[in-house]
């Protein structure tokens, strides 16, 4: 007897791509901290092709923007790519924030997600370990530079 293979629904539930984004979108805007989502493009070349980034959340502080990534996996190319635009764009505040930084960037890395930005130059935050979406003192910086 056959059976009815399972329909996945065609239309996404959220305009969100992970539950993360989901949490994180909330997070900000109950402590209403102004923001945008996928809503600035930021241009850099790839070795011989022109690319677009688009951050997770952008959020403006006065006269500086300070951009979230938020990340489950951080894949080789996620990482190339943060280095490309780190090289081309050394002005940007590009912050992750890590359902985990202890997750190793490799099966066989010693190298975790914390300490490839810590040896890159990107500021990060861990939820995992913390149980918060931002650590209280950038939560305090947004605040004051958009007040």
């Amino acid at each position: 007897m056959r059976t009815k293979k399972k329909k996945w629904p065609t239309k996404p539930t959220s305009k969100f791509k992970s539950k993360l984004e989901e949490e994180f979108n909330n997070f900000l805007e109950q402590n209403d901290i102004n923001f945008g989502y996928e809503d600035y493009k930021i241009s850099y070349l790839k070795p011989e092709k022109s690319s677009k980034y688009t951050p997770d959340f952008n959020c403006p502080t006065g006269n500086i923007r300070i951009f979230f990534e938020t990340k489950g996996q951080f894949l080789t190319s996620d990482r190339r790519k943060h280095l490309l635009v780190k090289n081309q764009h050394p002005q940007l505040d590009i912050r992750f924030v890590f359902s985990n930084s202890k997750n190793k960037i490799g099966k066989k890395s010693k190298t975790t997600y914390g300490k490839w930005c810590e040896l890159k130059g990107f500021r990060y935050h861990c939820i995992f370990t913390t149980k918060k979406f931002l650590p209280d003192e950038w939560v305090k910086e947004i605040k004051d530079q958009q007040n």
